[in-house]
């Protein structure tokens, strides 16, 4: 069981891990705690908008539509890999999900299959939503995928979780029947799961080794100079030549 992080320790935590981030509006306190719990927290969920554009998309996470309040994640992960805050505390992305994931979540264990909606997961995840149209084509470029891994990771980090597996990051495909998301990530939730747990051997203030660069191509050697026969042959040559010409 744990407490979720103030809002203070979240944004210190994204920072720490190299997240960069905006604070948008009054993010600390917009939330829907007056509607259900929040808390104890157990993981963190990965989602897709389904939109296009970041600051439409921004808008739509933090003020949620007609039928869903906002706001529907605590940050929106935008193609650049910012970070934009929109809510803290209870929002509205995970819904109901399968009490045997949220097990096997708190256990750091494989997860099952999810097959049932009815335990509440806006009360025990953190949930980052990602711009993407969830289609399958839309790309996820590296800097979004990587964004993914250091906020997941900074949570899990500053929860002292993933000591005992690295399923306390999960996808909203893998907690409610019938969510497909987030959709055409790179090497899928195994992935970014995989991603995290190194991340966390290391320092927040870690990154990924760049690959070495190729060695310059070896330069062509230096032609020889002509020896003293080369140059005779071809000055006879050219004597010819010019003779020829008379």
């Amino acid at each position: 069981m744990a407490e979720p992080l103030s809002a203070a320790a979240f944004l210190a935590a994204l920072r720490a891990e190299g997240v960069k981030v905006v604070e948008v509006g009054n993010w600390r306190t917009h939330n829907r705690n007056s509607k259900g719990a929040w808390g104890p927290v157990h993981g963190v969920m990965i989602h897709h908008t389904v939109t296009k554009g970041t600051a439409s998309t921004v808008a739509l996470c933090r003020n949620g539509h007609s039928t869903l309040p906002g706001p529907l994640c605590h940050g929106v992960i935008a193609k650049d890999g910012v970070v934009h805050l929109v809510g803290y505390g209870r929002t509205n992305h995970a819904g109901l999900g399968d009490d045997d994931v949220l097990r096997a979540v708190i256990a750091e264990k494989a997860l099952p299959a999810d097959n049932e909606a009815n335990t509440d997961g806006n009360a025990r995840f953190y949930g980052f939503e990602c711009e993407n149209l969830g289609d399958g084509k839309d790309p996820w470029p590296a800097a979004q995928r990587e964004a993914i891994v250091r906020a997941s990771a900074a949570v899990l980090r500053a929860h002292r979780w993933g000591k005992g597996g690295d399923t306390s990051v999960i996808g909203h495909a893998e907690w409610q029947p019938g969510k497909v998301d987030p959709r055409g990530l790179a090497g899928g939730m195994d992935g970014i799961r995989k991603d995290v747990a190194e991340r966390l051997k290391h320092a927040a203030s870690w990154s990924p080794s760049a690959p070495a660069p190729k060695p310059p191509a070896p330069k062509p050697p230096a032609p020889k100079p002509p020896t003293t026969d080369e140059r005779i042959t071809a000055l006879e040559k050219r004597v010819t030549a010019l003779e020829k010409r008379k």
